[in-house]
């Protein structure tokens, strides 16, 4: 399955769908789905995905952001990407500010910049609402 399968399929499942596999976009329901980028510090792979698994997706869902899914490149292994879901932009962004606030995360990262930071660069995001037409498929 190539990468873009996965995000068709990981965007899918988090819309409502009519019956035909068309989503009924309305204003007032719009999710917000948001794409990021990581790219792990040199040898730092296994300990961004070791928090990940371990802490962030919790925190994330706590603060109200529904993960959607994550997924590792095959041609480059150093990157992370995953997808979140909020119910609106404005959601999205009182979900982060409570996530950065939030005194679990901070001892979360604290612990694990210690041996030096996780990644290479920052982040990177888009912000991305579904058409009236995403496949099922």
């Amino acid at each position: 399955m190539t990468l873009r399968n996965l995000f068709v399929t990981a965007m899918v499942l988090g819309t409502g769908l009519s019956t035909n596999g068309v989503h009924q976009a309305k204003a007032d329901d719009m999710m917000v789905y948001e794409l990021r980028t990581y790219t792990a510090a040199p040898g730092k792979m296994p300990e961004l995905q070791k928090r990940f698994r371990d802490h962030t997706m919790q925190l994330f869902e706590k603060h109200g952001m529904k993960n959607i899914g994550y997924w590792v490149p095959t041609d480059k292994p150093e990157t992370l990407i995953y997808i979140v879901a909020h119910k609106s932009r404005e959601a999205a962004d009182k979900s982060w500010a409570a996530f950065q606030a939030d005194p679990e995360w901070k001892a979360v990262y604290k612990e694990s910049q210690k041996n030096g930071s996780l990644l290479k660069k920052l982040p990177e995001r888009v912000y991305m609402n579904p058409t009236d037409f995403s496949p099922l498929k």
